[in-house]
C-alpha cells in the first residue's frame, strides 16, 4: 500500500474492543481507542539478551527501538517490519472480519503472530514480551482495581483481566470506553503473569522466537447489547459457547483463517482496482475493518441477526438510520444479511407505541442500549422524516435485490407503504427539515433530499416488482418518474448543473442520493443529468475533494465516492477520488478514517460535544470531537458494489 493510512488498524471488533496506531511507526506513542483515548499495549523483544520496544512509546517501555522498515495494511491484516540488532521481526495483526462466516466475524478473538530471523546469518537469542494494560477493559485508567487471572488453556497460557466492579451494560454514550467484561492475552506455553508499572496493571505473555509465535487478544464482554429492555450476548456465544472455547477454537485454526484472510484482501483489491483503479482499491482496504468494526453483532430472541452500528464520534446513536444507508454498499456485496439486521431494530420500534409519527425513526437508541430512539428527544422539529423513510425503503430493497429475496420485505409491508405514502406526500418539495447531513442545519426545498423521495419511491416499485404486485409496481414507477421529471426542470441551474435547493439560483450540492437509479439501471434520470451534473463539479473541487455544497468547504467522503459513482467513465471516477486519496494519504489529523472533513486543508472537522452523552443531552465535560470510525466509511464500496453487478435488476 502506497498509502499512508491516518491511523492504523490493529485490533477490530466491536465499537469497545477497538486498538489503533495514530503514528507513522508502532512505536513513536502508545496504541489508542478509536476514541484517541490510551489503549496501551507494549511490544518488547529481547535479542541476545539486548531489549528494544516495537510497539510502545519509549516513556512506556523504557527500551530503545527495533528500527520500522515497513508498515503493509491489508483488508484484515496490518503486517509491520523491523530490523536490527542482526534481525529482522515481522508483526502481523488480524482481525478475521470474513462476513460470510458470522461465527468468525462475531468471535472477539484478534491475532498477532511474530517472527524473527537472522540478517546477518548469525544464530541469535530471540524472545518477545506482548504487555496490554488494564485501559482495554475500563474507561479510564485507575477507574477502580482490576482483577487478573492466570488460566491453563491445555498448552495455551492465557491471561485474564477486569474491572473488579462488574457493571455488565451499565452506561451509554459516545466518548466511552467498555468497562465491564474481561480482555485475554494467550499464547501457547507462554511465561505470564501481571505486573503494575507506572500505576497501571498489565498483563504480559512472553515466548521463546526461536519459530514464529502466535498471540492472541480476546474480550468477553459478558452481554452485549440491551435491546428492548433484554441484555443480549454477541453472535459468537448464542448456543453457549465459552470465551476460552473460542480462544481455543481461534488458536487451533489460525492457519486456515489466515489464508482466508489474505485470499479475501487480495481478491478484494484486484477487484476494486478493476472497479476504481488502484488509489481507490487502497481506500477500501483501509475502510474494511473499521466498517464492520464500527457495529456489533448479537442475536435477538428469535436468532435473527441484530447488527448494530455505534454513531461514533457523533453522537452515540445506536442503529442509526442515516448510518447505516452510507454503511450498506459493502454488506450488500459481502453479506446482505448484515443489512436486514441493521433493519430489524427499527421496524420493532417503528411498530411499539413510543413512535408517535407516520414516517421512519432517526435511531432505536444509545450504543450499547438499544430501547428506543434519543436523537432529538422524539422532539417534531428534529427528526428526518423524508430522509429516514427515503433510507429505509432503499435499503430494503437493496437487500432484496442483493440476495433475489423479498420475503423478508413481504413481512414489513404494511411499514413501508405507510412510509412510501409519506414521501409521496412530501418528497416532492421537502419541507424545513434536517437531512442525514444534519450538522449543516435545517434547509427547506432540498433538491438532494427530493432525489431521496424519488429513489425511495422507486425502491417499493422494485419491491412490488419483486412480490409479484406488477399493478403496484407501474403506479409507484410512475410516480417516482413524474416527480423526476419536474424535479429536472425545478432543480436546473441553466447551465447544466442543479441546486442545493429549489428556491436557490446558483447553488449546487452532491447528488449523492440518485446514485441508486445508476446502479439499478432504471434509468429514472437520463444520461445527459448524470454528464452535465458531473462536470459541473470540476469547476468546484478544492485540492482534499468537492464540498458538500456551497454553503461550506467541508465535505463527506463516503458522499464524494457516491457523487463520483455518477461519473460516466472510469476516468472522471478517479479524477474525483484522487484529492480524496490525497486527504487520507497528507491529513495531519491521525484518526481512524474521518467522513467529514475540510476540502481546503485536508483537516477533520471538529466540533464541540459533551462527554459520554449526545449533543443537547445531559451534562458532562466538553469536549473537542470529529467524526471518526464511523461505519458511514462501508460507503467507499459502492463503486465496487456497482462493479459487482448486484444490483443490476
Amino acid at each position: 500500500m502506497l498509502l499512508r493510512p491516518p491511523a492504523v488498524p490493529l485490533i477490530n471488533v466491536d465499537p469497545y474492543f477497538s486498538v489503533w496506531s495514530d503514528a507513522d511507526r508502532l512505536y513513536d506513542r502508545n496504541t489508542v481507542h478509536w476514541t484517541g483515548r490510551p489503549n496501551s499495549i507494549l511490544g518488547i523483544i529481547t535479542i541476545d539478551g539486548t531489549s528494544y520496544r516495537f510497539m510502545g512509546s519509549e516513556a512506556a517501555c523504557r527500551a530503545p527501538a527495533l528500527k520500522q522498515t515497513a508498515l503493509d495494511v491489508g483488508a484484515l491484516s496490518t503486517c509491520y517490519t523491523f530490523e536490527g540488532a542482526g534481525i529482522t521481526l515481522r508483526a502481523t495483526f488480524t482481525s478475521p472480519l470474513l462476513l460470510e462466516d458470522l461465527d468468525l466475524t462475531s468471535r472477539p478473538v484478534t491475532y498477532l503472530e511474530l517472527s524473527a530471523e537472522s540478517r546477518d546469518g548469525s544464530r541469535h537469542e530471540v524472545s518477545v514480551r506482548i504487555m496490554v494494560s488494564e485501559q482495554l477493559c475500563l474507561d479510564h485508567a485507575g477507574q477502580s482495581p482490576v482483577a487478573v487471572e492466570k488460566l491453563e488453556l491445555g498448552d495455551i497460557v492465557s491471561m485474564k483481566m477486569g474491572n473488579s466492579v462488574q457493571n455488565v451494560l451499565g452506561h451509554d454514550g459516545d466518548d466511552i470506553r467498555i468497562d465491564w467484561g474481561y480482555v485475554y492475552l494467550s499464547a501457547k506455553g507462554a511465561n505470564a503473569g501481571s505486573e503494575v508499572r507506572d500505576g497501571m496493571t498489565y498483563i504480559y505473555s512472553e515466548v521463546p522466537l526461536d519459530a514464529p509465535a502466535l498471540f492472541s487478544f480476546a474480550y468477553d464482554d459478558i452481554s452485549s447489547i440491551e435491546y428492548f429492555g433484554r441484555q443480549l450476548p454477541a453472535w459468537w456465544c448464542r448456543s453457549g459457547m465459552t470465551i476460552t472455547e473460542a480462544i481455543r477454537m481461534a488458536h487451533a485454526d489460525y492457519g486456515s483463517v489466515y489464508a482466508r484472510c489474505r485470499a479475501f484482501s487480495e481478491r478484494m483489491f484486484l477487484d476494486a482496482v478493476r472497479a476504481g483503479g488502484e488509489k481507490y482499491a487502497e481506500l477500501l482496504l483501509m475502510a474494511f475493518r473499521q466498517a464492520v468494526g464500527a457495529h456489533k453483532l448479537v442475536a435477538d430472541e428469535n436468532g435473527e441477526v441484530l447488527f448494530v452500528s455505534k454513531e461514533c464520534y457523533s453522537n452515540g446513536c445506536a442503529a442509526t438510520v442515516d448510518v447505516s444507508y452510507p454503511s450498506i454498499p459493502v454488506f450488500l456485496i459481502y453479506n446482505p444479511e448484515l443489512v436486514r439486521g441493521m433493519l430489524r431494530p427499527i421496524y420493532r420500534y417503528a411498530a411499539s407505541s413510543e413512535w408517535p409519527y407516520d414516517f421512519a425513526p432517526h435511531d432505536a437508541g444509545r450504543y450499547p442500549k438499544v430501547n428506543g430512539q434519543v436523537y432529538g428527544g422524539n422532539r417534531l422539529e428534529k427528526q428526518m422524516p423524508v430522509e429516514e423513510c427515503g433510507n429505509m425503503l432503499i435499503m430494503e430493497a437493496t437487500a432484496a435485490i442483493a440476495s433475489r429475496d423479498v420475503s423478508f420485505a413481504l413481512s414489513h409491508m404494511d411499514m413501508l407503504e405507510k412510509w412510501v405514502k409519506y414521501l409521496i406526500d412530501n418528497g416532492y418539495d421537502p419541507a424545513n427539515q434536517l437531512c442525514t447531513d444534519d450538522f449543516a442545519g435545517h434547509l427547506a426545498h432540498n433538491c438532494n433530499l427530493s432525489l431521496k423521495a424519488i429513489m425511495g419511491i422507486e425502491s417499493m416499485a422494485i419491491l412490488c416488482r419483486m412480490s409479484g404486485r406488477a399493478e403496484d409496481a407501474k403506479h409507484y414507477d410512475k410516480i417516482a418518474r413524474d416527480i423526476a421529471g419536474s424535479w429536472l426542470e425545478r432543480a436546473a441551474n441553466g447551465d447544466g448543473s442543479y441546486r442545493l435547493a429549489f428556491d436557490s439560483p446558483g447553488s449546487f450540492s452532491m447528488k449523492y442520493n440518485i446514485v441508486w437509479d445508476k446502479l439499478f439501471g432504471t434509468n429514472i434520470m437520463p444520461p445527459e443529468f448524470y454528464r452535465s451534473e458531473v462536470d459541473s463539479y470540476r469547476a468546484k473541487t478544492l485540492p482534499y475533494g468537492l464540498p458538500l455544497d456551497n454553503r461550506q468547504p467541508y465535505t463527506k467522503s463516503d458522499w464524494l465516492v457516491w457523487t463520483a459513482t455518477l461519473a460516466p467513465d472510469r476516468a472522471s471516477f478517479e479524477e474525483i477520488i484522487d484529492p480524496l486519496w490525497k486527504m487520507y494519504n497528507y491529513t495531519p489529523s491521525r484518526v481512524p478514517m474521518t467522513d467529514w472533513y475540510w476540502a481546503h486543508t485536508g483537516l477533520h472537522k471538529t466540533y464541540n460535544s459533551r462527554r459520554g452523552v449526545p449533543d443537547s443531552y445531559g451534562s458532562g465535560e466538553i469536549i473537542e470531537k470529529s467524526f471518526r470510525h464511523r461505519s458511514v466509511i462501508g460507503g467507499l464500496f459502492i463503486k465496487l458494489l456497482e462493479y459487482s453487478g448486484k444490483m443490476r435488476l
